[in-house]
């Protein structure tokens, strides 16, 4: 995967064959020629919820066609990122008490959800020309 600075406060990000640009809204900064990251990020993990919910209906042979899912979110402080994330899943037929424990189970098992509860260890390399060394970082900033 690359991600390229296209400008602005706009980017590509690129993998194999497929392309995503996100940007920000007007009111901040940008033009708002593709989702924000945390669109993104948010889209993410809401996508994967329903790849592993999709399966789950294929497997058990509950209807899925129209299908979607709502994804809302909030911000926290100290440090500034999301806070919460709320997914509602409107399937388009009728589910037994039994079958929605089991399509929670199967939501919280995707392999973004787990990503975000057992975060992953995230290193950050700065790397310019006619650079000496390459500054590396594990941890949160503390300020910028």
């Amino acid at each position: 995967m690359q991600v390229v600075y296209r400008g602005g406060v706009r980017f590509e990000i690129t993998s194999g064959k497929h392309a995503i640009v996100t940007d920000q809204p007007v009111e901040d900064g940008g033009g708002d020629a593709g989702m924000s990251p945390v669109e993104l990020f948010v889209g993410s993990l809401a996508s994967c919820v329903g790849y592993f919910v999709a399966r789950y209906c294929a497997r058990h042979q509950i209807p899925c066609e129209g299908f979607t899912i709502e994804a809302g979110w909030t911000y926290a402080e100290q440090p500034h990122r999301v806070g919460s994330v709320e997914l509602r899943l409107n399937l388009p037929s009728a589910v037994t008490p039994e079958q929605q424990d089991k399509l929670l189970k199967v939501a919280h098992g995707c392999t973004v959800h787990q990503s975000l509860a057992i975060p992953p260890k995230v290193e950050i390399h700065v790397t310019a020309p006619n650079s000496q060394t390459e500054v590396r970082s594990t941890g949160a900033m503390d300020a910028y």
